[in-house]
């Protein structure tokens, strides 16, 4: 028995013979166009395996390796099977997927699952762990503001304990949203997702939309999502509880705590309502969007102005306000990540009632929108200009302006390369740069706050 199979470069089958029917216990409609080869292969073996295969198959021009398979039943197969890619006229042509043979042997076959792999599984695939930069740039940024003050202005302590607690609801919310995504069916329907597969040696297979897919890649279950959530979700909470005992010890009341606590809340509702019902706030026409900019901006950067501050914060003083304006980038900045990523879920968004900006608008038509976001990031940014040069001793203002300069036209490439291909693959290099351009704000924010203006003393 000798399964074919040839698929996109995203995995998406399109075509099976008979033979792989019978072997792997699906029919072609149940297949084709539907699902991916990763169905077939246990979630560890495709985080820790199949990128190496296919750049071998790349490289050599065929790979073959023994492995093993799940069919329908779940039930497991040894197998050799051997790789090539596949191009649409000739190997002159740019690829278009890979072929699968797949031939089941007696052999039987096992793969050792390194520690690297499980880690990779449960920090980023199962949590997309990866993706907390987008809450720890803004807490930092905070901290360097306040250390650009003055010396002894906010505490170690809190600030590790704020970081944490901050990632870890984060991480709740990421699985919250999954498991959502799963119940309601829009996972299910949505075939055209896609990762950063051998597009990036930084994020290789990060999922860039279309949720982790660790649900269906076997790497956890649908209760063990929920039960994981929860953990996260408790363990925050008690990451909390320590940062308010800490704010008291330090500052000698309350106040910052209570104001920390409550901003904290709202963030933690902002990104479990996101998807959850009744609210479901992505489904509401622009609120998702507006709910990730309040929850990775002015509300997460202000909140952890009064977590980590060693000395009391008066609401309306000018501390409270330029933490709201240090905010609004960092906001608008992971917004546009979201936005991106919607557009390959568009289809199954719109069939499971997630009218976001992007299907509320069409593909075309919302294009714009991200150039608008982007716009709008690096104005507020400028606007930061004459805060910091007023607050941070040795601010370097002509660093900050080309600084600003070049990330905003790093982002500009970005936008073009949406503007032509908002409907196909080459999208995912927008996207990757999108996720780019927020981490490299965070450090360049870090520099012009802090390391530029003390460069002598940390030398």
């Amino acid at each position: 028995m000798k399964s074919i199979i040839i698929c996109d470069m995203e995995g998406i089958i399109e075509r099976i013979n008979p033979e792989g029917e019978k072997l792997f216990g699906y029919k072609k409609d149940e297949l084709i166009g539907k699902k991916r080869v990763s169905l077939f292969s246990a979630g560890e073996i495709v985080i820790q395996n199949v990128g190496m295969w296919l750049s071998q198959a790349n490289k050599h021009g065929e790979y073959i390796t023994k492995t093993y398979f799940i069919n329908k039943n779940g039930k497991k197969f040894n197998a050799e099977i051997k790789i090539t890619p596949t191009f649409a006229n000739g190997k002159n042509n740019p690829q278009t997927g890979y072929c699968g043979i797949t031939i089941p042997i007696e052999e039987e076959v096992k793969i050792p699952i390194k520690f690297s792999t499980i880690f990779i599984k449960w920090a980023f695939a199962i949590t997309r762990g990866g993706f907390t930069s987008a809450s720890i740039f803004p807490i930092f940024a905070v901290a360097a503001f306040l250390a650009g003050l003055g010396d002894g202005l906010f505490n170690i302590t809190s600030l590790v304990l704020c970081s944490l607690g901050v990632v870890f609801l984060q991480v709740s919310s990421n699985l919250f949203n999954d498991y959502y995504d799963v119940k309601d069916g829009t996972d299910g329907l949505n075939t055209e997702y896609f990762n950063a597969g051998l597009n990036s040696a930084v994020l290789e297979g990060a999922q860039l939309s279309g949720g982790s897919r660790s649900i269906e890649l076997g790497l956890i279950t649908l209760k063990g999502t929920l039960s994981l959530a929860r953990k996260t979700m408790l363990t925050a909470i008690i990451l909390t509880g320590l940062l308010i005992f800490n704010s008291y010890y330090n500052t000698g009341d309350f106040s910052n705590a209570k104001n920390a606590l409550f901003l904290g809340i709202v963030g933690g509702i902002l990104g479990y309502f996101y998807t959850a019902r009744p609210l479901r706030l992505v489904a509401r026409k622009g609120l998702g969007e507006i709910t990730i900019f309040l929850a990775f901006g002015p509300v997460l950067t202000l909140g952890a102005l009064f977590a980590i501050s060693s000395s009391t914060i008066e609401i309306y003083s000018a501390e409270f306000y330029n933490a709201i304006y240090l905010g609004i980038p960092f906001g608008f900045l992971t917004t546009n990540i979201l936005y991106i990523n919607q557009f390959p879920d568009t289809v199954s968004d719109a069939k499971t009632g997630k009218n976001h900006l992007i299907v509320t608008f069409g593909k075309k038509a919302a294009r714009w929108g991200y150039l608008l976001i982007l716009i709008a990031a690096f104005l507020s940014s400028y606007f930061l200009l004459s805060v910091l040069e007023n607050n941070i001793q040795n601010f370097n203002s002509i660093f900050f302006i080309i600084g600003n300069g070049l990330l905003f036209l790093y982002g500009f490439i970005a936008f073009i390369n949406l503007k032509k291909n908002y409907n196909s693959r080459k999208l995912i290099h927008s996207n990757l740069k999108t996720i780019y351009l927020q981490i490299f704000y965070g450090v360049f924010i870090l520099f012009a706050l802090y390391f530029l203006p003390n460069i002598e003393s940390i030398l």
